[in-house]
């Protein structure tokens, strides 16, 4: 069976799997030094008592959830929990702020709560147009957090509002949410890489060993 005969759903599937392997190519050869020097830099925040904060509507919200999820518990090797929320789980304040002050400020609000000078915000959207997020990205800055942003394609407005930003080239929404997850793993493991870096040395000096 050719590829042009394949049943219609067997030829959709091959198409979103081009789709993703392409959006991937580009993330790796584009992608990939942005979110190393996130982790890095993530990692230096946490361990030093700051705070992640993460949001995201729809499947970007569970994605940011996943992240949060990685680093209060851990992504695979055993270490100290770090402090990361994800804003779109707090259900009672965002249906109180959604219905008090309308659905564009649920993360703002939670930001001005939360957020602390020097702490991060990650924001989620394939689109780059949630004015939720948007918002978001204006109210943190104007506090003092830095502001990164995961989208699909730019420019967009998220990207704009946000200190730096990662675009995920692709056609389809699935497709920026699939490459997403795969930034939100990469970025676990570089931040496990660079917290567990500092430790190297110390594990190396053993007493009574001459280096």
């Amino acid at each position: 069976m050719t590829e042009d005969s394949a049943p219609e759903a067997l030829q959709a599937a091959r198409l979103h799997c081009r789709s993703l392997q392409e959006a991937l190519d580009g993330f790796r050869r584009h992608g990939l030094p942005r979110i190393a020097d996130w982790g890095g830099r993530l990692a230096a925040v946490l361990t030093d008592g700051g705070r992640l904060l993460a949001a995201g509507n729809g499947g970007s919200a569970a994605q940011a959830q996943h992240l949060t999820a990685e680093l209060v518990g851990r992504y695979r090797r055993e270490r100290r929990a770090y402090s990361a929320l994800a804003l779109h789980a707090e259900t009672s304040s965002v249906t109180a702020i959604g219905n008090d002050y309308g659905f564009d400020h649920v993360y703002a609000r939670q930001v001005t709560a939360h957020g602390r000078p020097g702490d991060v915000l990650m924001l989620l959207s394939t689109s780059g147009r949630s004015a939720n997020l948007i918002a978001a990205a204006v109210t943190a800055r104007r506090a003092g957090l830095r502001v990164w942003a995961l989208t699909g394609p730019g420019p967009n407005p998220l990207v704009e509002a946000a200190d730096e930003a990662l675009c995920v080239e692709a056609g389809s929404t699935a497709t920026v949410q699939e490459t997403h997850l795969v930034a939100v793993h990469l970025l676990c493991e570089c931040f496990d890489a660079a917290v567990a870096a500092p430790l190297a040395p110390a594990a190396a000096a053993v007493p009574g060993r001459v280096s």
